[in-house]
């Protein structure tokens, strides 16, 4: 894997996912972006709110969750602090487009 390709994972995504059926979904984008958009059953959990409110909302640390926020850059901050809180299966989704055509595949 090239050193672009490598970034490029790391910030937008693993590229094509297979989101698995009990995963929880987490959209760490702010209230105000929901307005434009969001997708069914996510859990909303802003990026500056996820060391408070994971061990509330996400109390299984064992769960496969999918992250994601508008392009995929808080989505990989967020799964590196839900790693480092003990979460074991955490998988940066993207951004919300990318998500949405993966959730209809």
């Amino acid at each position: 894997m090239n050193f672009l390709k490598a970034l490029l994972n790391l910030f937008l995504g693993s590229g094509p996912i297979a989101i698995p059926e009990n995963a929880v979904l987490v959209d760490v984008r702010s209230p105000e972006e929901l307005l434009s958009s969001s997708i069914a059953g996510a859990v909303n959990i802003p990026l500056a709110d996820i060391t408070v409110l994971s061990n509330v909302l996400l109390p299984e640390k064992n769960r496969p969750i999918v992250v994601f926020c508008a392009s995929g850059m808080r989505s990989a901050a967020a799964r590196t602090k839900l790693l480092s809180l003990g979460y074991e299966n955490v998988t940066n989704g993207g951004g919300i487009r990318t998500m949405t055509l993966k959730i209809k595949k």
